[in-house]
């Protein structure tokens, strides 16, 4: 008999120093009649890059120095479906010099338990060359603000 699967933990609202609301989409609803599962990796990258642009100063237009997603990753633990109404929690769970892996996760606005929670890994580039460069400082330490 296969040993039972261990569910993950389902992650607080608490355990994140910044917050976001998110405002769920029709579209975002698939034929099972809940939030598809890819729609949670653009509300990731949505709250990332809200927080890098408010907070750190970031010129998604003109920057010399852009983040790019190379690693992403979700446990799904409960269904949330449009209309509703969503929070996000944000952390940074690991700053390098030109790397930051975030740790997110998705609240519905009546528990403290995520629905989902998950990962991704923006690397920084230089724009024109797309190679790897170390983190601006304004953007580091918009970063390192909410380092866990």
């Amino acid at each position: 008999m296969a040993a039972p699967v261990e569910k993950p933990s389902r992650p607080a609202y608490g355990d994140y120093p910044h917050h976001a609301e998110i405002t769920t989409r029709w579209m975002d609803n698939d034929v099972y009649g809940h939030v598809n599962n890819v729609t949670y990796y653009s509300y990731f990258d949505s709250v990332a890059n809200e927080y890098l642009i408010e907070r750190g100063g970031l010129d998604i237009e003109h920057a010399p120095v852009i983040g790019l997603v190379v690693e992403s990753g979700c446990s799904y633990h409960a269904p949330v479906a449009y209309p509703q109404r969503l929070r996000a929690g944000l952390r940074v769970d690991r700053l390098g010099d030109r790397a930051v892996t975030y740790g997110i996760a998705i609240f519905t606005t009546d528990s403290d338990e995520a629905v989902a929670h998950g990962h991704f890994v923006h690397v920084f580039v230089d724009r024109e060359a797309r190679t790897s460069t170390t983190i601006p400082g304004r953007i580091r330490a918009a970063l390192a603000a909410i380092s866990v």
